[in-house]
Formats: C-alpha cells, structure tokens, sequence
C-alpha cells in the first residue's frame, strides 16, 4: 500500500505542474488583458488546489507512515536527520517548502473570492501560483538530484 500511495503521490506532481502552470497563463493573461474574471477561471484555480491539497494529504502520509517515516523508521545509532542530506530532504526540506507551496496555491484560489478588482485579483492570484511552482520545482526530487532523485515516473518500467 505504502508504494502505490507514494506513486500515486509522484504521478500527481505533473497533475500539480499542469494545472498551476494552465493558472498561471490564465492569472497572466487575465492581468495584463484587462479581463473580467469568469468562472472557468475560478475552477481552474479550485482544480488546481484540490489537486495539490489531495498531494499534499498523500505526502503527510508518507512522512508521518512511510518508507521513512517519522512514526515508522528508527534512525540508525549516531545518525542525524540534518546531517544526513536524504533523511534531511524527505523530512524537512520537500515537506516545508511542498506544505508553503500549497499555501501560496490556496491564497491563489482565494483570490477568486475576493471582493476586489479583477485586474489586482489576477495580478495577486499570478503572483500566488508563480511562487508555488518555483517552491515546488525546487522541491521536487528530480532524478537529476543526486541522492534524493527519484525517477520521472516511478513504478513504471524502467
């Protein structure tokens, strides 16, 4: 179960990337087209944060019950989280900077809410969702990464 769960977490990072970058272009064009906000605007936003809220419940899971998971795994004799680069990235930094990513991705959906110009709406929801994906393409273990890399798709043939 915990594989699945965390592949299921892995393939859900593209679903994440694809709809932040679709609100992304939406927020950017409606802020500097001096559009009004419409309604397939505020679902592409809603899409986007169910997605990264449904991720982010995934990866609690995997840092509290995982593979290494605080409540799971026993660090070996004379190790250290911080010391370790990573123990260090899968239990403090992705989940930090994944858990602001999120943040910034529900103040971006919140901005359709708000009772305020269309044109600072978008200008604040394109600012919310740029900062969110910088956070989480530099938090993402990519299989360039080194030690914490991990594969573009995991448990697919390869």
């Amino acid at each position: 179960m915990q594989t699945g769960l965390l592949h299921l977490h892995n393939l859900l990072r593209w679903v994440i990337l694809l709809l932040l970058i679709l609100s992304i272009l939406k927020a950017y064009a409606g802020w500097k087209g001096n559009k009004s906000f419409n309604p397939a605007d505020k679902k592409t936003w809603l899409f986007t944060m169910i997605a990264g809220h449904i991720t982010l419940l995934l990866g609690i899971f995997q840092v509290l019950w995982g593979r290494y998971g605080i409540l799971t795994y026993k660090l070996p004799e004379g190790t250290s989280i911080m010391k370790d680069k990573f123990l260090r990235f899968f239990i403090v930094e992705h989940p930090v900077l994944m858990i602001a990513a999120i943040v910034f991705i529900t103040l971006g959906h919140g901005m359709a809410k708000k009772t305020v110009s269309d044109e600072v709406k978008y200008k604040k929801a394109f600012i919310y969702f740029l900062l969110a994906l910088i956070l989480i393409m530099v938090s993402i273990p990519w299989p360039f990464r080194g030690i914490v890399g991990r594969p573009y798709f995991p448990g697919i043939a390869g």
